[in-house]
């Protein structure tokens, strides 16, 4: 907790950097100025190594925390709803549907901003799989019992009138990683995933993407994932958390603004060729819409519920403000999502830019 406002010399330089920094991308900070002893306070991150989750490395590498005057703890493929639970972890990105059954089943977690909006997951197959009944009684990775945990899976089954239960596959329970070099081996013949599994997939040319999960079936985007925080650290280090949202939104702008060196620190963080990087920031940021974004509305988390629930892979789900706690992003030091798009990202990168042309555009840049 916050026990004196009084302010040293030290501490006061330390605020107009921090302040200085922040305007440059259009950010103030009045009112996140840290208290005598929360400046050494280390913020407990976890995030899964999966591409919707690359503000973390991003904020990390880029130096947002540094410039913020945060310390951060960064812990890749965290088991982020255990490790809250247990009280081991401040801040972590988490998918949709995770965050809500934890949050159920009593995980002291409550979404702060959006992450990613739902979709940009992929289903992977061999070269030779051509259609969706060529998967039947194949190898495949699918998560653990698909068809009450996975709603893309059990959609698309839906909708190509095969069978959703794991029973009909023969089916393996493994990270995305594992998978692909499952792939690659001829161990697996398909498997479900985020990037950069798919866009590997394509680059070594070890398989292709049979469907990309974009829209729900009725044409809506909902919440795929979203920057989570224990509720016991928003509580005791608000200001803290207040600038956790922003290097959130900061690291999301860096993205879209500085797509070259993105690729490079997601290449560096994933372990993979620095063109997979680039070919995974383009889906993101332009190939696939504005997927990544930090804005949250209670009628994506209604359009999400609704799916879900319909495909039976979430039981149920609290009101929107049980899981939201809204007061972070409505400050007004947090930028429009939108307008951010309209003013800095429409202009240079025009969505649906061939990668060829972006990419072009990009290896042009300076930086």
């Amino acid at each position: 907790m916050i026990q004196n406002n009084s302010f040293c010399r030290r501490t006061f330089l330390k605020s107009a950097t921090l302040l200085g920094a922040s305007a440059a991308v259009g950010m103030s900070f009045p009112n996140l100025i840290l208290g005598r002893g929360e400046e050494d306070y280390v913020v407990r991150l976890g995030y899964y190594d999966c591409d919707h989750m690359t503000a973390a490395p991003i904020a990390r590498d880029a130096g947002i925390f540094a410039d913020l005057g945060l310390k951060v703890e960064v812990t890749g493929n965290g088991k982020v709803p255990e490790a809250m639970a247990a009280g081991q972890m401040d801040v972590g990105y988490i998918g949709f549907v995770g965050m809500v059954k934890a949050i159920v089943k009593g995980s002291p977690m409550a979404a702060v901003a959006h992450n990613h909006k739902g979709g940009s997951m992929y289903m992977v197959g061999r070269p030779d799989i051509e259609k969706p009944e060529d998967l039947l009684g194949k190898k495949v990775g699918l998560s653990a019992k698909p068809e009450k945990n996975n709603g893309w899976w059990v959609t698309y089954a839906m909708q190509n009138n095969i069978p959703k239960e794991a029973e009909h596959y023969q089916n393996f329970v493994m990270t995305d990683r594992d998978e692909y070099l499952a792939l690659k081996t001829g161990n697996l013949d398909a498997f479900w995933c985020c990037d950069p599994w798919g866009s590997m997939a394509e680059y070594e040319g070890t398989g292709k993407i049979l469907r990309t999960f974009d829209v729900f079936p009725n044409g809506t985007w909902g919440i795929c994932c979203a920057q989570v925080m224990n509720r016991d650290f928003t509580k005791e280090h608000p200001r803290i958390a207040q600038k956790m949202v922003l290097a959130h939104i900061r690291a999301l702008q860096f993205i879209y603004t500085n797509p070259r060196r993105s690729a490079e620190i997601f290449a560096d963080s994933y372990h993979v060729p620095y063109e997979v990087g680039l070919m995974t920031i383009y889906k993101k940021t332009v190939g696939e819409s504005r997927t990544l974004r930090w804005n949250l509305e209670e009628d994506g988390y209604r359009e999400t519920v609704s799916h879900f629930t319909s495909v039976d892979t979430l039981p149920s789900a609290p009101a929107y403000k049980e899981v939201v706690e809204t007061g972070f992003l409505a400050s007004n030091d947090v930028p429009d999502f939108n307008e951010f798009i309209k003013k800095e990202v429409d202009p240079v990168f025009p969505q649906g830019m061939a990668y060829a042309d972006w990419k072009a555009k990009v290896e042009g840049m300076k930086g």
